[in-house]
Formats: structure tokens, C-alpha cells, sequence
């Protein structure tokens, strides 16, 4: 298997809707173990498909549950129900979050406190999960990749600012800056 380079915000693939998957192959398979060992690597909790420059509604996730049991999958063409998002402003210790595509930064943003994933895994087995805290803000992010949004993107004030500035320091905000998880060099 292969890890993938992680597309920097400002490639296209991140901010477009991404495709629903239709062959369930070799193919597939190898992408899904290129993006656990991609998110491994990285490390993340979670990585979607555009993320890596494939335009395919899948995310993969790797979270330890607060009672140490090891929560690990794939989600294929998924739908995602949250309870409502609390409308107060972000709290910076407990609700920042970062992203594997805006690499190194955290910002806070308020999320949902309960999600229900449903989709398809590799051999299209029906997959339905509810989540709390944590777990439901990880599948959360990954859908909103699937839907073309970062979450820098969400981002209320003075955080919105803060992510737009420091994502223009670094030169992001472009097409073809990626990097190689293992490597400390961003490339583009």
C-alpha cells in the first residue's frame, strides 16, 4: 500500500462536491488501505478521499472511545444527521479541532454534540453509527470534505480572520500544494 500526499486547502478537489462511489473493486480497496495508512502516518483521526485528490464520497476513521475500545472504519456514500449545533460561541480549550489539509493550525468550532452516520462499507454492508462528543465532531469534519467544506470554512470571528490570514502567510490557498505524511517539506 502507498501513502498519499494530503492536499493543502485551495485545491479544487477540497472545496467540490465529491462523487458518489459506484464500483465496489480492487480498485476501491486499495484506495481505502492507501488512506488508513495515509491517516496513520500523518497522523489523523480521519482522512476523506478528496483530501488525498480522489473526488469519491469515502472517509476512513481511527478513535479510541473514552472506555479504550478502538473505533476503526470506512464509510462509504454516507448520510450524516446531527442533532442541532448550540449556537455560543466556540470554546478554544475544548472545542478546537485541525485538519490534516490546513496542516499544523487549530481553531475552535462549535459542533454538534450527537451525529448518526449511515453508508456502506467495502462489501456494501449497510453501516449505521451513533455518536457522541468527540466521536460524532470526527465524522462531522470528514462529511463536510465530501460536501467540498473545511472547516476553516465554518469558522466564526475572529477565528475565521485568524484561519484566512495565517492560510495566506503560508502561501496556501492555491492548487498543487500538498504534503507527504513522514516528510517534513510541503510540496508545490
Amino acid at each position: 500500500m502507498t501513502i498519499r500526499p494530503i492536499c493543502i486547502t485551495g485545491n479544487p478537489v477540497l472545496h467540490t462536491k465529491a462523487l458518489e462511489v459506484t464500483e465496489f473493486n480492487e480498485e476501491l480497496r486499495v484506495l481505502v488501505q492507501d488512506m488508513y495508512e495515509t491517516m496513520d502516518e500523518a497522523p489523523g483521526v480521519g482522512l476523506a478521499a478528496p483530501q488525498i485528490g480522489v473526488n469519491l464520497r469515502i472517509f476512513v476513521y481511527d478513535w479510541d472511545a473514552e472506555d479504550g475500545s478502538a473505533q476503526r472504519g470506512v464509510v462509504i456514500n454516507p448520510t450524516l444527521t446531527t442533532s442541532a449545533v448550540p449556537t455560543e460561541q466556540a470554546d478554544w480549550e475544548s472545542e478546537s479541532e485541525g485538519c490534516l489539509s490546513v496542516p499544523g493550525e487549530r481553531f475552535p468550532l462549535k459542533r454538534a454534540e450527537s451525529a448518526v452516520v449511515t453508508g456502506v462499507d467495502l462489501d456494501q454492508n449497510p453501516v449505521h453509527i451513533e455518536a457522541t462528543g468527540w466521536f460524532a465532531r470526527i465524522f462531522q469534519h470528514e462529511f463536510d470534505h465530501l460536501e467540498g467544506i473545511l472547516y476553516v470554512d465554518k469558522l466564526s470571528e475572529p477565528y475565521a480572520q485568524e484561519a484566512k490570514d495565517t492560510i495566506a502567510e503560508r502561501g496556501w490557498g492555491k492548487d498543487g500544494i500538498s504534503w507527504l505524511p513522514g516528510e517534513e517539506k510541503l510540496e508545490g
